[in-house]
């Protein structure tokens, strides 16, 4: 029982008792789709705001890269535990908290006078953002019963997710320019606001009355495991790789992330049962989602500086600049909707990562005095053609063979393993970045131009770790993935069962991807 007088029980006999649909759906689906375009926005709506930001609070290079990982970090690592929370507490109750909280985290951050203020901020926007997502994409389910209905809200929710990376490149220029860096994170606050007064007066209350536990341990271990990585490959960019700070925190890393691995084998109900990444063909998925977040955040964020402090563009040209890898994206991924009935997973991911890692290796080959039609276009083109050739069948993979109950957990790790890949990724990115100019200055201290050419080695030092990474990729698909084409589920379920938080979130992703 509940003491919320818009509850409504997430039961069969419930759902057949309602004859009649609730008029205000679809003003919940405004008030869902705002949060969801919120979450999306600020994966990138920092990115080309990012130098100005830096300047400002006088954020070191090594550091830099905190102001993107803090957020993917925290989102990633929370993101199943997120959906546990939704499902027990409350979908509605913790999608308004969550709403509060990311809120309140982007005031702080616009408001930041340092450097701590403002990761600590974006950390916070993740973690709050890990409460939104798998509560809103269950409050869809519950809220469309019928089919067709369901799967129109589901088309406008997956428009938003594909298109708000691209709205939040331009939309971060545009508030840079015209106002401040610090508008890119308030502008939250009073959306979030309205978001909550949309979500108390049309959104109703579901939750599931089965409790499982929480497995707080394994969350403790894996957030923390990941984050003393990212801090380590960090700290080997000022003090070496060597350092024993450096080796102190990779060491407590690797201790973390083990014992994580050990509380889920114990566990009785674990945050991720070991079962579902042990199968060759999901295990090949996540390993190339993992991969493949880990080169492309920092491959944005290298361009970006590459941009604006080599080409001289200003923000909002630089959000623009931007636009035509949404482009490629899109022709990808409806070119892979196309092919993959007929060429299966394996061979339409090694092709599309193929593309994407000679497109990178392709940046490798800028220079100070490149140009953007020539240089930057191009190999843009082709590494978000490959990109959107390779989420489709990558994200169809996750499910192949998985059992019911663990179809959840298996959908929520595509976005959980790109979203921590991009954390650790872009730390280890922008280390070697920063290594390379270092040592580039050194040889060359005398050289014309030679601040600038350092940092455009750093930045193409970087594409090719990145292009290494997503050779790497392919590989691991290439050997690990037999699915055939006839083993993968259907993309959006119809069924009027109720699914979990992180269950939806397949959905999601398959409209993303198709």
């Amino acid at each position: 029982m509940t003491d919320d007088p818009t509850a409504v029980e997430t039961t069969s006999a419930t759902r057949l008792a309602i004859l009649e649909p609730d008029p205000r759906r679809w003003w919940s689906l405004a008030v869902i789709a705002v949060a969801q375009l919120m979450i999306v926005l600020d994966a990138s709506v920092v990115v080309v705001a990012l130098p100005s930001a830096q300047r400002a609070l006088n954020i070191s290079t090594a550091d830099r890269q905190w102001v993107l990982s803090a957020y993917t970090l925290a989102f990633g690592s929370l993101l199943l535990l997120g959906g546990r929370i939704a499902d027990y507490l409350g979908r509605r109750r913790i999608f308004i908290v969550g709403l509060i909280g990311f809120g309140a985290a982007s005031a702080l951050g616009g408001l930041a006078q340092d450097a701590a203020m403002l990761f600590g901020a974006r950390a916070l926007q993740g973690a709050f953002a890990a409460l939104m997502a798998p509560a809103s994409l269950s409050l869809l389910t519950t809220t469309f019963t019928e089919v067709r209905e369901r799967a129109r809200a589901f088309g406008i929710y997956g428009a938003i997710a594909g298109g708000g990376a691209a709205i939040g490149l331009v939309l971060g220029g545009t508030l840079t320019q015209l106002a401040s860096w610090r508008w890119t994170l308030l502008i939250n606050a009073p959306i979030a606001v309205a978001a909550v007064l949309g979500a108390t007066r049309y959104i109703k209350e579901s939750r599931v009355h089965v409790r499982a536990g929480y497995d707080i341990p394994g969350a403790v271990s894996v957030t923390g495991g990941f984050f003393l990585l990212v801090y380590g490959f960090t700290t080997a960019g000022t003090d070496g790789w060597g350092a024993p700070l450096t080796l102190g925190l990779l060491a407590g890393a690797a201790a973390a992330l083990g014992s994580f691995l050990v509380i889920e084998l114990r566990s009785s109900h674990p945050l991720l049962p070991m079962r579902v990444i042990l199968d060759r063909n999901r295990g090949g998925s996540f390993l190339a989602s993992l991969l493949v977040g880990s080169a492309l955040l920092g491959t944005f964020l290298f361009l970006t500086y590459f941009l604006q402090e080599t080409l001289r563009y200003s923000v909002l040209k630089t959000g623009f600049a931007f636009l035509p890898f949404s482009g490629g994206i899109i022709v990808g991924a409806g070119l892979a909707t196309k092919l993959l009935p007929r060429l299966g997973p394996r061979a339409l991911m090694v092709i599309g990562l193929c593309l994407a890692a000679g497109g990178l290796m392709w940046f490798t080959g800028l220079s100070v005095h490149s140009t953007y039609m020539a240089h930057v276009l191009p190999p843009q083109l082709l590494v978000s053609l490959g990109m959107g050739m390779t989420f489709v069948p990558m994200s169809s993979t996750a499910l192949v063979g998985v059992d019911p109950a663990d179809a959840g957990v298996a959908s929520a790790l595509v976005n959980t393993t790109q979203q921590v890949g991009g954390s650790l990724g872009t730390a280890l990115l922008n280390t070697v970045a920063a290594s390379a100019g270092v040592s580039y200055l050194a040889a060359h201290a005398h050289a014309g131009d030679a601040l600038q050419k350092a940092a455009v080695h750093g930045y193409t030092t970087a594409f090719t770790v990145s292009g290494v990474l997503l050779a790497a990729a392919a590989l691991a698909a290439g050997v690990l993935i037999r699915a055939s084409r006839h083993q993968l589920q259907p993309g959006a379920p119809v069924s009027d069962r109720t699914m979990s938080g992180s269950e939806l979130l397949v959905v999601a992703e398959s409209v993303v991807s198709g």
